[in-house]
């Protein structure tokens, strides 16, 4: 079997409910730091490892032009010089141009190199953290779509792997929240999860169509477009699995609002046969659909 590369489409997202502003005035910013740090991407980190480089030099320049003679080869108002001298202190270096000479200089050479050292195994470990965590690449479709299959309407969704490997024991699990009203006429936003006909796959390497049929049982029995944009319908879809190449449980999310529900459409079909006899899996036409 050939296939093309799959589309870089849009990467798993990670979406809040449509209208929701979550304010949280008790929490410090600093609270939970080290989550924060690993929600940003790999460059994200670098920069403020940076930042953070740049800083504390330039701090510890300052202290060190501030008596200057404490430094040999140091001159009075020589500013890069001296941070010059806080890199190589910082980086534990020590050219031997440059060396402290009083107490006080010492005691700064002291308390930088200490925090040099602490900043070294924070930053290994942040970086080993963030780059050594397994991540899923899969793309899911653009958009789901309703139409017969087998003479039961059913709602269908596509994901793709996009790597060059097999996801084990892959299950997904499909929800959807919507905006209801209780007996007692209180507007909640329930979650109710929705029975597909295949919610787990020993092996997930290429394509797999996830279906849901539409039936008493369903929450989209009875729905209209126009009812699941009211309720400000959303289908949530997380897939997990274990990735073969580092047997750790990796996680893929995407959401549908209700104007990417498509009704009375198919998706168009991936999957041909070669002259040759060989079939060729064609990811180029992953999102498109056609009439049902």
């Amino acid at each position: 079997m050939t296939a093309s590369p799959p589309p870089d489409g849009p990467a798993p997202q990670q979406r809040q409910m449509a209208g929701l502003v979550i304010r949280n005035d008790d929490q410090p910013f600093f609270m939970d730091l080290y989550h924060r740090t690993m929600a940003l991407p790999l460059w994200g980190i670098l920069l403020l490892m940076a930042a953070t480089f740049l800083a504390v030099n330039l701090a510890f320049a300052g202290l060190y032009a501030l008596q200057p003679e404490g430094v040999s080869n140091l001159r009075r108002g020589d500013f890069l010089s001296a941070f010059f001298f806080s890199v190589q202190t910082f980086g534990t270096i020590g050219y031997g141009y440059m060396s402290p000479l009083s107490t006080y200089a010492n005691a700064m050479v002291a308390v930088q190199t200490f925090l040099g050292l602490v900043y070294v195994a924070l930053a290994t470990g942040l970086v080993f953290a963030r780059v050594s965590r397994p991540t899923a690449r899969v793309t899911f479709s653009k958009v789901a779509v309703i139409h017969a299959f087998d003479g039961v309407p059913t709602l269908m969704f596509r994901a793709a792997n996009r790597r060059a490997n097999q996801i084990l024991e892959a299950e997904v699990m499909v929800s959807m929240a919507r905006d209801t009203r209780t007996i007692e006429g209180q507007a909640i936003r329930r979650f109710q999860e929705l029975r597909v006909t295949r919610s787990r796959s020993p092996l997930f390497g290429l394509t797999w169509v996830v279906m849901h049929p539409i039936d008493d049982h369903s929450p989209f029995n009875g729905a209209t477009p126009e009812s699941l944009e009211r309720d400000r319908a959303e289908l949530i879809v997380v897939l997990s699995g274990v990735d073969d190449r580092f047997s750790q449980r990796i996680q893929a999310r995407h959401a549908y609002t209700a104007d990417e529900i498509v009704w009375n459409k198919r998706f168009a079909d991936v999957l041909t046969v070669r002259p040759d006899g060989r079939r060729e899996l064609d990811y180029r036409r992953f999102h498109e659909v056609t009439d049902a």
